[in-house]
């Protein structure tokens, strides 16, 4: 990721419904904090749930697991859905904006979209390309890059400069035809988490979460957002 770098995107509820607003996406879901991965803590997040969104720390438990990971499935393959929206991060820090992309466009049967969204018309025009072509289009749209850079700046943390080395990164979890899949657009392809319902895919996405901070007990550095009906 030498090319374009992007200043990062808060894991903030407020920031992100902001972003995808201005990018025409009806509120009618939205953005909220998951306060813990516990029944009683889930249970106060609005319901249905179409996404989860983990902010998470790459540290080196966490890249040795995941090079692990990709042999292991490339070894004993994997079934993934051809209905699975799942793009390739080639942009620096973008990690946000893709995870709200994954989020948006694996949902389209479930959210609204403003007449002339240009998130709607980036999915559209994208959604036949591979994850390599989806990256380089997204490297091309512009309003999408103006509206991330405005949002970047929107957080209750003074944004990093768009150099600095950030060491935390954004992946989507969501439920395509009764699976669980997670999206991160540092990995060739989407991980398959085994099934799920749409009552069960909150507690199913945070048994996974717990997975990565088990991974790393030492680290505090985990956010979990939910993308709810409002």
């Amino acid at each position: 990721m030498d090319g374009q770098r992007w200043l990062p995107l808060e894991a903030n509820p407020d920031v992100m419904n902001q972003f995808i607003r201005q990018l025409g996406l009806v509120p009618s879901w939205q953005f909220g904090d998951v306060y813990g991965l516990d029944p009683d803590l889930l249970s106060m997040v609005p319901r249905p749930v179409c996404a989860v969104l983990l902010l998470f720390p790459v540290t080196e438990k966490y890249e040795s697991f995941r090079l692990e990971e990709e042999a292991k499935i490339k070894a004993q393959g994997q079934e993934v859905s051809s209905d699975v929206y799942f793009m390739k991060q080639t942009i620096g820090n973008a990690c946000g904006t893709i995870g709200l992309i994954h989020a948006v466009a694996n949902n389209q049967a479930h959210l609204e979209f403003e007449p002339n969204s240009p998130l709607k018309e980036f999915i559209l025009q994208s959604c036949k390309m591979n994850p390599q072509e989806k990256a380089a289009f997204l490297e091309k749209d512009e309003s999408i890059r103006v509206t991330h850079e405005s949002s970047a700046q929107e957080g209750q943390t003074e944004a990093p400069n768009v150099d600095e080395k950030v060491d935390l990164h954004f992946i989507s979890f969501v439920n395509v035809g009764g699976k669980l899949y997670e999206l991160d657009g540092r990995k060739p392809f989407p991980i398959v988490h085994g099934t799920t319902t749409e009552e069960s895919f909150l507690a199913d996405a945070a048994e996974v979460c717990k997975k990565f901070m088990a991974r790393d007990p030492q680290e505090l550095r985990f956010t979990v957002v939910a993308l709810s009906k409002a």
